[in-house]
């Protein structure tokens, strides 16, 4: 064909105009919304029942969580100590969360680091690491709380908030690490060499160039850990002793009954949650200066 008659065909096709869209097809347009809503309405029902009963009041003589409503009372809010066992489980879960997020961060951060950074020959192992890594995320709770709690006899550790502490840091550097290190694998290292040319140090990079630009994953990856920590019930439950946190707690007051503070303190938790989940999106947004 001549370069003329190409010209030619190339003219009518532009003058013809784009070609029609296919028109979307029902599933598309109307099954996969109602679909996506339906699993989000799943999801969230359990925690709008929970919040919506932490404001019910209690007819009968001992203060139980009744699922029959019978008013709108803001009384539990109020007497959000009143029950002194679950207060102190309570507190115990925010401190083990808080530590276990702080060690579990930085210990993940650098996990990731290492896995991303060095290759080869140096950095030996890092194959046996990964794997190590991936089964400890995939393995049942049942088996690492058993494995622990035998750990923990063998060596002689009474159990508390040491053992809890050391549990909780355990299962959560792997979820951390993975995190981080997903941060990491679009990251441009050009930034770190130009740094590096313009006469930075090593610490000088990491903190202006590399800390900012994985932030947001170490974010995402301290959230997730604080969230694992303090609704773990099944490895707390191994390990615990006499320290006692708030979902070992739960779980034996439902012999008995349990009280409408639980849902106080699980409304109280999930808010922050969201918060907390809501400033890690705004953070991931910006851009570091």
């Amino acid at each position: 064909m001549s370069i003329a008659a190409t010209a030619s065909a190339v003219g009518e096709t532009r003058a013809a105009g784009p070609a029609r869209r296919r028109p979307r097809r029902r599933w598309t347009r109307f099954i996969l919304p109602v679909y996506s809503w339906l699993v989000i309405a799943y999801l969230v029902f359990p925690i709008a029942v929970m919040i919506l009963y932490s404001f019910n009041k209690v007819t009968t003589g001992l203060p139980q969580v009744s699922f029959a409503w019978n008013g709108f009372t803001l009384q539990w809010y109020r007497e959000w100590s009143n029950i002194p066992g679950l207060t102190s489980a309570f507190w115990l879960s925010i401190r083990l969360a808080i530590a276990s997020t702080v060690f579990s961060t930085v210990i993940g951060t650098l996990l990731a680091l290492a896995l991303v950074r060095y290759q080869g020959r140096r950095f030996r192992g890092k194959t046996l690491i990964e794997q190590t890594m991936f089964l400890n995320i995939a393995a049942p709770e049942v088996v690492l709380g058993a494995s622990l709690l035998g750990l923990f006899i063998t060596v002689n550790l009474a159990r508390g908030f040491v053992t809890l502490l050391l549990a909780h840091v355990a299962f959560s550097i792997a979820y951390v690490a993975v995190t981080v290190r997903a941060r990491m694998s679009g990251f441009d290292r050009s930034l770190e060499e130009a740094a590096s040319d313009l006469g930075a140090n090593s610490w000088v990079i990491f903190r202006k160039i590399t800390f900012p630009l994985i932030m947001p994953g170490i974010l995402a990856g301290a959230l997730m850990a604080f969230a694992l920590s303090i609704d773990d019930f099944v490895t707390s439950n191994f390990v615990s002793g006499a320290a006692v946190p708030f979902p070992v707690w739960v779980y034996g007051a439902t012999r008995i009954g349990i009280p409408p503070q639980v849902f106080v303190f699980g409304t109280a938790i999930f808010t922050v949650g969201i918060l907390c989940a809501i400033a890690s999106v705004i953070i991931g947004w910006r851009k570091p200066t």
